[in-house]
């Protein structure tokens, strides 16, 4: 699959695939192509693979650039149900969002791309939206059995659409400079979420 990334649209016998092997395809496709102009069946003759075989990887081109994005927040609610009983609510949503966004040395250029898709694309933008209120449900959840209110009371409903705000500055922060980390910098975005901004607004009073 590693020459089918490297020249999309090779042809050659075919082959079988992965989830990941596919994304990979299809990114190297959105770079040379640009995402609009890269259909599914691109995607599937560069892959080696026919179009009913990549619907069973992917519901849709858009969900391509999501990647495993269901199972993720799978794995995001065992991380909250693993945090100490005892712990700051904040606190629970700071480690896990962070820990959430942890990939390898190897992973950071496929997520960055991943990213500046998902947040600089127009057409993904819509599909976008669906997502991140997955996302949100994952942390009200969390929220709203902390607190001990319904999920969809005010409390739970606030706190996950101002994590998501807070992650989204942090990623939009990231991509600006690629010199940064991205755990480093979601983890100062949600350190002075938890503390209402005060820290930030005192450190520069007193400057």
């Amino acid at each position: 699959m590693g020459n089918a990334a490297d020249s999309p649209g090779r042809p050659g016998r075919r082959r079988s695939t992965s989830q990941v092997e596919l994304e990979k395809v299809a990114f190297a496709l959105f770079d040379r192509d640009g995402f609009e102009a890269t259909t599914v069946d691109d995607i599937a003759k560069a892959a080696g693979i026919g179009r009913r075989t990549f619907f069973r990887y992917f519901e849709s081109k858009n969900d391509v650039v999501w990647g495993a994005f269901t199972e993720q927040l799978e794995h995001m609610r065992a991380q909250f149900r693993n945090r100490p009983a005892g712990e700051a609510l904040m606190q629970s949503v700071r480690a896990v969002v962070v820990e959430f966004n942890r990939v390898s040395a190897d992973e950071v250029p496929r997520h960055r791309r991943r990213m500046e898709l998902i947040l600089r694309v127009p057409a993904l933008q819509a599909h976008s939206t669906l997502r991140y209120g997955d996302w949100r449900a994952v942390v009200a959840e969390f929220a709203a059995a902390r607190l001990g209110e319904p999920l969809t009371a005010l409390r739970p409903q606030a706190i996950a659409y101002t994590a998501l705000g807070a992650a989204l500055a942090a990623y939009e922060h990231w991509l600006g400079d690629p010199r940064s980390d991205l755990c480093e910098v979601l983890d100062a975005a949600f350190a002075d979420l938890a503390a209402g901004f005060g820290d930030a607004a005192q450190r520069l009073a007193t400057r």
